[in-house]
């Protein structure tokens, strides 16, 4: 009775990771960058004055930072020795149709170059790329803002990545 019931609480938690969506975020305005698998996991980048920033992870309620711009002084006196690892070599297409399963849900892209012949030019090219998915500005204020949220499942990517067809 209990290995059942063992085994029926990794099945939902495997089946809850695989439907939880990822959500990947960039906001350039408020200084968010995150990447979040929802209700489990969660790694951002925050700025920091020391530091240039640190990830925070959060994996289901315990925090962690790290540290990757420290750098680390090890004095091995022992070689290294060099490891052949065998290429394997991923086809294009596989590779075209694992990022076409990822979607925009909000684009937002704001611009100024600092030119204004230059926004002048792209202005009506701006204009009529709003027609798709996204949002997309031309500014003459000096404001520079990208804001990004892409969503993804990992049962997608498992479906793309093993229902390629040649």
């Amino acid at each position: 009775m209990v290995l059942t019931v063992l085994f029926l609480l990794l099945f939902l938690s495997i089946f809850f990771v695989l439907f939880t969506p990822i959500n990947l975020w960039i906001d350039t305005d408020k200084n968010q960058y995150f990447i979040q698998l929802k209700g489990v996991a969660k790694a951002s980048l925050e700025p920091m004055k020391e530091e240039v920033f640190r990830v925070k992870l959060t994996i289901l309620f315990f925090d962690f930072y790290l540290y990757p711009l420290k750098y680390k002084f090890q004095n091995n006196t022992e070689k290294k020795v060099k490891r052949t690892v065998k290429k394997t070599s991923i086809e294009f297409k596989k590779i075209l149709r694992i990022l076409n399963s990822f979607k925009i849900k909000k684009m937002l892209l704001n611009i100024d170059t600092g030119d204004w012949t230059l926004n002048a030019k792209l202005y009506p090219l701006f204009y009529f790329s709003n027609y798709g998915k996204g949002n997309f500005r031309i500014n003459f204020q000096g404001r520079n803002q990208l804001v990004l949220h892409i969503q993804n499942r990992p049962i997608d990517i498992i479906k793309s990545y093993i229902n390629f067809k040649i």
